[in-house]
C-alpha cells in the first residue's frame, strides 16, 4: 500500500511513502530534474573563486582591485576569468563609469541576489555541521 505525504508537513506532493516508510519520488523524472538542477548549481559554485566573489559582492558593488584585495590570494588572471564566468551566468554585472580614468564596477544582478539565500543556507548548514563533527571528535578524544 502507498501512502501519500500530506502537503502540510512541509513536503511537496511529488513524494510518497512506500511500504517501508521510505520517501520516494512519485515520478522518476522529478528525481532526474532535481539532480540536474543541483548539478548545474554546483557547477557554478564549485569553481575555485565563485563563492568568494559572490559573497564579496553581496556586500555591495566593488571595483576589480577591491575584490582582488579582499581575496588576497587570487591572481588578476583568475579573478578576471571568474568574473567573466559569473557574468556569463547572469549572476554579476559589469558597469563601466565614464570618468578619467574610467572605473569598472561589478555587482550582483537581480538573479545573482537570489543565490545569496543559498549561500546563507550553506553557511548555516556548514556551521552546524562543524559543531557536530567537532563535538563528536572531542567526545572520541575524551573517551580514548
Amino acid at each position: 500500500m502507498t501512502i501519500f505525504v500530506r502537503q502540510n508537513i512541509g513536503m511537496s506532493n511529488n513524494f510518497k511513502l512506500n511500504e517501508r516508510n521510505e520517501l520516494i519520488p512519485i515520478d522518476k523524472g522529478i528525481c532526474f530534474k532535481r539532480v540536474l538542477n543541483i548539478t548545474d548549481t554546483l557547477d557554478i559554485l564549485t569553481k575555485k573563486w565563485s563563492v568568494s566573489i559572490l559573497i564579496s559582492l553581496s556586500f555591495g558593488s566593488k571595483r576589480f582591485s577591491e575584490i582582488a584585495h579582499e581575496l588576497n590570494k587570487i591572481t588578476d588572471r583568475s579573478l578576471s576569468k571568474s568574473l567573466k564566468d559569473l557574468e556569463l551566468n547572469l549572476l554579476i554585472s559589469k558597469k563601466t563609469i565614464d570618468a578619467f580614468p574610467s572605473v569598472t564596477e561589478y555587482s550582483l544582478t537581480e538573479h545573482g541576489l537570489t543565490i545569496t539565500k543559498v549561500l546563507i543556507s550553506l553557511s548555516e548548514w556548514g556551521q552546524e555541521h562543524r559543531k557536530k563533527i567537532f563535538s563528536k571528535e572531542m567526545n572520541v578524544q575524551h573517551n580514548n
